[in-house]
């Protein structure tokens, strides 16, 4: 089964979704640190966000600060794993987690069709993860998958 989102998600006016910018490591942390997720040393965050095959952030235009990010490692055959799924506190952080997830799933199915998805993510994302049709583990062990 392909994703494809049944309903376009719109950012509010002055955020924006950005994958080319490498966001600091150290903005990085701040934002999985404001969802209560653990932070990393800077240098091996900087590395695995470079050595990802792709992220995305949500910023805002009147500044750097970051308001949502994910990153995605993959062997483009089996498996797609998606790494510090973050946005921040806030009313529009399910908004947030939601877009994000949605860009992402579009891009992992275009271009790594049929791997299996693996999320690491905050408790704060688990409604937005099941909207976007992910299966939190029944026995309570905090693993998710997305049926392609």
């Amino acid at each position: 089964m392909q994703y494809f989102s049944k309903k376009k998600l719109v950012l509010p006016e002055g955020y924006f979704v950005n994958s080319s910018q490498i966001p600091l490591a150290k903005e990085v942390n701040k934002l999985l640190a404001n969802c209560g997720c653990e932070t990393f040393p800077m240098k091996p965050l900087s590395e695995a966000i470079q050595k990802s095959n792709f992220f995305y952030t949500i910023q805002n235009e009147l500044g750097n600060k970051l308001y949502g990010f994910v990153r995605v490692t993959s062997d483009r055959g089996l498996n797609a794993n998606l790494w510090n799924l973050s946005a921040a506190k806030g009313s529009n952080q399910g908004l947030f987690y939601s877009i994000l997830l949605q860009v992402t799933l579009e891009k992992i199915n275009i271009e790594m069709p049929g791997c299996s998805i693996s999320v690491q993510a905050p408790e704060s994302s688990f409604k937005s993860l099941e909207e976007s049709g992910f299966i939190l583990d029944p026995n309570g062990i905090r693993v998710m998958e997305y049926k392609l």
